[in-house]
């Protein structure tokens, strides 16, 4: 769990994610968020308590199917399945201006012990979520994923490449070497190339 925190504060520190300033990205949408380290650190990072005076506070909603309990200066929509249109909408809903400035996502499908399965099902999960960004995220947002290398990855980060500036793989220094879990960030959301805009 250390790892999977430090993976988020030091991306939130790379993209200049803080509560100072006017360029401020200080709302965050949580998905797979139980059991909630993920939306403590948000918290913190967004002064979504309001525990610092002097910055502004920010917003953190977490979703979940699993039961998450609560935390002072987050949001929880759960059990909510956020594939399911009803849960899209009220994350528009709840989320201030309807728009996110970062989306983590650290959902996972329950595994079935099939590798390969396992593995398109997850990316499935993230592809689902990044469809989502055109009505969620804010240009110039942030998508954090996690995913399980193998041979569907590419088609995530195809289309990662495709709707932002920069895109990195990144693996956390906790996880085991024989592990395939990595991370995908992508910042500078841009939208999708060549797509008509309304």
């Amino acid at each position: 769990m250390a790892g999977y925190l430090k993976l988020v504060c030091a991306s939130f520190q790379r993209q200049g994610f803080h509560t100072a300033g006017s360029r401020c990205k200080n709302r965050v949408l949580d998905c797979g968020a139980a059991p909630g380290a993920w939306s403590q650190v948000a918290v913190q990072k967004v002064n979504a308590a309001g525990t610092d005076p002097s910055s502004p506070i920010g917003f953190v909603l977490g979703v979940d199917l699993l039961h998450i309990f609560p935390l002072e200066g987050a949001t929880f929509l759960c059990p909510a399945d956020v594939t399911d249109p009803r849960t899209s909408q009220r994350i528009l809903e709840v989320l201030p201006g309807g728009r996110a400035d970062v989306i983590l996502s650290d959902m996972a499908p329950n595994a079935t012990g099939f590798r390969d399965l396992d593995h398109d099902r997850l990316i499935s999960l993230c592809l689902t979520l990044l469809s989502m960004t055109p009505d969620i995220l804010q240009p110039r947002g942030t998508f954090l994923c996690k995913t399980w290398a193998g041979s569907q990855s590419h088609r995530l980060q195809r289309r990662l490449t495709e709707e932002f500036q920069n895109v990195r793989i990144i693996k956390p220094e906790a996880s085991r070497k024989e592990s395939s879990e990595v991370y995908f960030l992508a910042t500078q959301y841009q939208g999708r190339k060549g797509a008509v805009k309304q």
